[in-house]
């Protein structure tokens, strides 16, 4: 770079120098958006009747019924990568569902798996669940404890294809490749499970598109 556009780059605000060209396509480290503002639910579609607030640049899910609660995108995504932080509340079970749907005006999963989150022990935090298949896949013993069980935990969950991957503290816990494959495209959701019990908060959700339709 020419010494006096390194020294302009250099004095105005790194964002402006980031900005992506018009004639190429983004770098991956450009790709990740934002999709929780940290101010309100905008982009997000509550499905059940679970509470769910914004304070203090979280997403507070609180279950105040027996059912299962939902907090779903208003996008549909293919294939991606997710970065999102997590804290557990309480003992009450939750996940991060993808490729999912909803049969219309119920909270009954139509298609779709979730990353499961409980921080109790050998309930298989990280673990992959649904489909109408229960249990497809789950960590091995010794990741049990990479959760952190009562303070702010991060999931880099990447979805491609038939492929998917859990990063858990920086630590890969999953790393599964499913043969038989049932849901491909759908939107993602935060859930808290049947009973009353779930307490989450949610921040931090970026997302890297790698959907191709």
């Amino acid at each position: 770079m020419h010494r006096r556009a390194l020294l302009l780059c250099l004095a105005v605000p790194v964002v402006m120098c980031a900005q992506v060209p018009r004639n190429r396509a983004p770098l991956p480290n450009e790709q990740w958006v934002k999709l929780f503002n940290g101010k309100d639910l905008t982009g997000w579609v509550p499905v059940g009747h679970e509470k769910w607030t914004v304070e203090e640049g979280t997403i507070h899910g609180q279950g105040v019924t027996k059912e299962y609660g939902y907090l779903r995108t208003e996008k549909q995504y293919k294939d991606f990568w997710l970065s999102i932080r997590f804290k557990c509340e309480d003992d009450g079970n939750s996940g991060v569902y993808f490729h999912t749907d909803f049969k219309p005006g119920t909270v009954d999963v139509s298609k779709g798996m979730q990353f499961e989150i409980d921080r109790t022990l050998n309930h298989h935090n990280g673990g992959l669940y649904g489909d109408g298949r229960n249990w497809v896949a789950w960590p091995s013993p010794e990741f049990e404890q990479v959760l952190r069980p009562t303070d702010w935990n991060e999931f880099l969950l990447q979805v491609e294809g038939n492929h998917m991957i859990c990063i858990l503290n920086g630590v890969k816990i999953l790393d599964f490749t499913d043969p038989t494959p049932k849901s491909f495209d759908g939107y993602i959701a935060l859930q808290l499970h049947s009973g009353g019990e779930g307490n989450m908060r949610f921040k931090d959700i970026y997302l890297r598109d790698l959907s191709v339709r």
